[in-house]
């Protein structure tokens, strides 16, 4: 036996119980945006990277390794480098905005404001701070800093300034080094200095590459990079691919001298470089797109390798 009017009530319910569920589902997609979109402000392919290099140079570093100093330089360096590439995506969201390549990052897609983006990028950019700061020495701290305000204030707005951009950006580019040095010795050898230089000159080779794979897009927002305003058909970028993969060769061997490694780094570094030297040259000569993607894939494949058999040849002196 039923009551009147419990079928409507009953309907009633499954209908509430319908919309609590979907307004539940509703904000838990939501939420899984939000999370996504912040995860991806950070840029976290380049942030792993950059704390890849800060420990390498931490652990090449003479004297015993300190795994708590170890953690410290990487976890630091990581927000400072997450802190930097989410308040760079702020400052630039106008020309993301106008290529097809950042289209889809969170400020051009709608999936976060400017000011949700500006207010998380600088809290991670002084936590990391005050970790290096708290965790390691004044040195350290103090390259986190200059990093962060040349890599803000300096290479970003000059992307769309003139083409030596690429060129000033390196400079706080290959600082991760010298972080991981100075967190564990607190000074900067020539060693250190001799490090810097590789990592330094590798951002040539493969940032020229990505300029040129996506120069129509760069050019759409108005960045002047080498590929974008190159008026020889891309010869002139091709010739700085050449020359600054050269330059890298050389460094890498020259850290053989000043790291006093052995025959074993200095023989994979000959043959890394052959490789890279390889694609680049092929590049030059076929000026063409399949050449770019090629020194690209060289690079990202080059700086890892080159890293694991200093460590190697560091754990065998």
């Amino acid at each position: 036996m039923r009551w009147p009017g419990s079928e409507r009530m009953s309907a009633s319910n499954e209908i509430l119980t319908t919309r609590v569920v979907c307004t539940t589902e509703t904000a838990s997609k939501a939420l899984t945006r939000s999370i996504r979109a912040y995860v991806v402000l950070l840029k976290p392919e380049i942030t792993f990277m950059v704390m890849i290099s800060t420990a390498v140079a931490s652990l090449l570093a003479p004297g015993s390794v300190s795994f708590v100093v170890l953690f410290h330089s990487v976890i630091g360096t990581g927000l400072l480098a997450a802190g930097a590439s989410s308040l760079n995506q702020y400052f630039e969201r106008d020309l993301d905005s106008r290529m097809r390549r950042t289209a889809s990052r969170p400020l051009p897609a709608g999936e976060l404001t400017a000011r949700q983006a500006f207010v998380f990028g600088v809290a991670v950019a002084i936590c990391g701070m005050l970790y290096v700061l708290f965790t390691l020495n004044r040195l350290t701290a103090l390259l986190g800093l200059l990093t962060l305000i040349s890599y803000l204030f300096v290479y970003t707005p000059l992307k769309t300034k003139t083409r030596l951009s690429t060129f000033v950006g390196a400079f706080p580019g290959a600082t991760p080094v010298l972080i991981g040095w100075s967190a564990a010795t607190n000074n900067l050898s020539l060693e250190a200095w001799s490090l810097y230089a590789i990592l330094f000159l590798w951002q040539f080779p493969h940032f020229y590459a990505i300029g040129w794979l996506y120069r129509e897009d760069y050019a759409r927002a108005g960045m002047l990079m080498l590929p974008t305003a190159d008026q020889n058909g891309g010869r002139t970028t091709f010739r700085f691919i050449l020359i600054s993969t050269q330059l890298l060769i050389i460094a890498s061997l020259l850290f053989t001298f000043f790291a006093h490694s052995k025959e074993f780094y200095l023989a994979f570094a000959i043959i890394l470089g052959s490789c890279f030297y390889y694609f680049a040259y092929q590049l030059s000569r076929s000026q063409s797109k399949l050449g770019a993607k090629r020194v690209l894939h060289a690079s990202v494949i080059y700086l890892p390798l080159l890293y694991l058999f200093m460590l190697i040849d560091r754990i065998n002196l």
